[in-house]
């Protein structure tokens, strides 16, 4: 007897906040339902309001190459130099190239524009298909998945403290307490250059991802998260209890996230 395909369905919803202590927003997100399911968490930083401009310029360089290169369009990573179509996984492919895209285009304009300099941004990006999602991120931009009333980050920060764990310097539990827990070590436009981590989460009905700024972590400890993404809310509202619980904890830093749940 042939097996049904089963063809999962995304829902998604996303909000941002400037918090309680800043004077203006420099994150920014986009998330796309159509056939294109595409989400995207740019935090922005940089003097003179630069931050803004860079996690705008971000995501506008990253849909515009997905619009470029959706399927259908004629691309091919052979056209980049790629030895062999067939032995690239496309989708990862288009995910970490439209990053670097965006990197070189804000490192671009940073270096050709004084007002702009040293401007950069953070970013988590999530691209669903029917099996899973491609998860790609710069940063401490983080992505999470609810399974099973289980909270997994399934990102890793590209940052100082983080680097400090990995080598056995920090531990996990001292982070908080860390006095550089904010420095991070990659992100997108400060060089001509930048390495890209993509990974592949193959997901189930009923699944629930989070993609988000450190407005939101630093704020809200997991314990937290899981509570609230647990409750039985729209995403809207979700998005919204969120964003009170991290402005209640102290709203620090511009607060950014996307919600996406998976459901049959």
């Amino acid at each position: 007897m042939p097996v049904k395909e089963v063809r999962m369905k995304l829902e998604c919803a996303g909000i941002t906040d400037v918090g309680t202590t800043r004077d203006h927003n420099e994150d920014d997100f986009y998330l796309s339902q159509g056939e294109e399911a595409l989400c995207i968490v740019a935090d922005g930083m940089g003097g003179h309001r630069s931050g803004e401009v860079a996690s705008a310029m971000a995501i506008r360089a990253i849909v515009e190459y997905y619009r470029e290169t959706m399927p259908g369009s004629g691309f091919s990573p052979a056209k980049n130099g790629e030895e062999s179509p067939s032995e690239v996984d496309l989708d990862q492919y288009r995910l970490s190239h439209a990053l670097l895209t965006a990197n070189r285009v804000v490192f671009d304009a940073a270096s050709g524009n004084e007002d702009y300099q040293g401007m950069g941004t953070t970013i988590v990006t999530g691209y669903f298909t029917e099996t899973g999602v491609y998860m790609a991120h710069i940063g401490d931009s983080r992505g999470y998945r609810l399974r099973d009333g289980k909270l997994q980050q399934i990102t890793h920060d590209h940052s100082l403290a983080n680097e400090y764990v990995r080598m056995g310097i920090l531990l996990a539990e001292d982070v908080e307490f860390f006095p550089y827990k904010n420095v991070i070590t990659r992100a997108c436009g400060l060089s001509d250059n930048v390495e890209v981590d993509v990974l592949f989460d193959e997901f189930q009905a009923g699944d629930l991802y989070l993609l988000c700024s450190d407005g939101l972590s630093d704020m809200v400890p997991d314990r937290e998260l899981v509570e609230i993404v647990k409750r039985d809310l729209t995403l809207d509202a979700m998005c919204q209890e969120l964003v009170r619980c991290a402005n209640e904890n102290g709203g620090a830093d511009n607060i950014t996230l996307i919600l996406a749940r998976v459901v049959a």
